[in-house]
């Protein structure tokens, strides 16, 4: 692994304060994981983090680091926004970095950005996100690159059989954290859904006949997976890789491609969230309908969900970036049933299910598509997912 990348704060940001720590330094980690369970933001944890070797041990021995994915909401990457920002070499002096503006909804007034390794701009192909991981391919080469870190790790080539003109990705997602020890990589291409168990020297590969997998979650305890024409499998990696379909979109609103539904966890609950533009004289506004996967039933069905209740969505623009939810997000001063997009300059908000549009205006700022490169994205750091490590 290598660490070219980094995380900072902007120029301009107030820096922790590093005098009079000789006696701080010295405290045990019980009374310094309670002080990291009352941090209110991520730039509270970087600062903590920050602090000295002791505190830095302390934060990586925390048990509990990935409740602060329910705590704070997602922090948002512009990969075209150029900030100011001190120039950060990488550790092993090969790669070019690119600095990235980084918002956090909870903290918009502090500036953030990390820095990444330019060749994913101008070589690499954008398949997923996942677990605070970059996935990009190119030529059936992979590139899982931590954001924020910039630790890289590469798979074996893919066992492609044709050659790689045309080449595209249709999705990229890891089953868990890199560092577990069951963590597998997942890519989705034109024919086949590709599975390498990571640090093995193979990928296994299951060849699809007319559908692309376009997206998988974990719920209960189990993969789930949705191909474009919006069906819906168990995916199984053990004892071989393999999809078997347990329903279909029968909503009133057949998804199509102008309204792109994507799939989110909430809880207890796995959403399929469609939204689209409505018209009206003088103003237009966008329409988000959750449906949840009702899985008492055989087959399964979808039922409408018209109360979001204490849930935020956080969506980007491609089709391949992953959703999140945030469970009361009002203690981060945000607002339950909205819909955060992550859009170039930052983000906009929209009302989901029966709540009201607060974008009520004459552009809706809203589009899910494939594109090769990199478009605003949400993500959470994978030191969220590390817990006691």
């Amino acid at each position: 692994m290598q660490s070219p990348s980094k995380l900072c704060l902007a120029s301009g940001s107030a820096q922790p304060a590093t005098s009079g720590l000789q006696c701080w330094a010295d405290l045990p980690d019980g009374p310094l994981h309670s002080i990291l369970a009352l941090s209110g933001s991520f730039r509270d944890l970087l600062a903590f983090a920050a602090t000295c070797r002791t505190w830095r041990a302390a934060f990586s021995s925390y048990p509990s680091k990935s409740t602060f994915c329910a705590k704070f909401p997602p922090l948002l990457i512009q990969f075209n926004a150029r900030v100011k920002a001190p120039d950060l070499p990488s550790n092993n002096g090969r790669h070019e970095l690119r600095t990235c503006k980084v918002i956090d909804p909870s903290k918009k007034n502090v500036a953030l950005c990390c820095q990444i390794p330019q060749e994913i701009y101008q070589k690499m192909h954008f398949a997923g996100t996942s677990y605070g991981q970059l996935i990009c391919c190119r030529g059936g080469h992979c590139l899982v690159v931590d954001v924020f870190s910039g630790a890289e790790v590469s798979p074996p080539c893919l066992p492609f059989s044709g050659n790689f003109v045309g080449e595209f990705y249709y999705s990229g997602t890891l089953t868990a954290p890199l560092t577990s020890p069951n963590s597998h990589l997942l890519v989705s291409t034109e024919t086949s859904l590709f599975d390498w168990p990571v640090g093995s020297d193979s990928w296994s590969e299951v060849q699809l006949s007319d559908a692309r997998i376009e997206q998988i979650v974990e719920f209960n305890g189990q993969f789930i997976a949705m191909d474009d024409s919006y069906k819906i499998y168990s995916l199984q990696l053990f004892p071989q890789l393999g999809l078997q379909e347990i329903t279909e979109w029968v909503g009133d609103l057949a998804p199509s491609s102008y309204s792109k539904p994507w799939m989110v966890v909430c809880g207890d609950m796995l959403l399929m969230v469609t939204c689209f533009s409505t018209m009206c004289p003088g103003s237009s506004s966008l329409v988000c309908i959750p449906h949840r996967l009702d899985m008492s039933t055989n087959p399964h069905r979808w039922v409408e969900v018209t109360q979001l209740e204490d849930w935020a969505l956080f969506v980007g623009g491609d089709v391949r970036s992953r959703p999140f939810s945030c469970l009361r997000p009002e203690r981060w001063g945000g607002r339950s049933k909205w819909l955060y997009y992550a859009s170039r300059h930052s983000f906009s908000v929209h009302g989901v299910g029966d709540e009201r549009d607060p974008s009520a205006g004459p552009d809706i700022d809203y589009e899910r598509r494939w594109s090769r490169k990199l478009l605003p994205l949400w993500v959470y750091p994978s030191m969220f997912y590390s817990d006691g490590q």
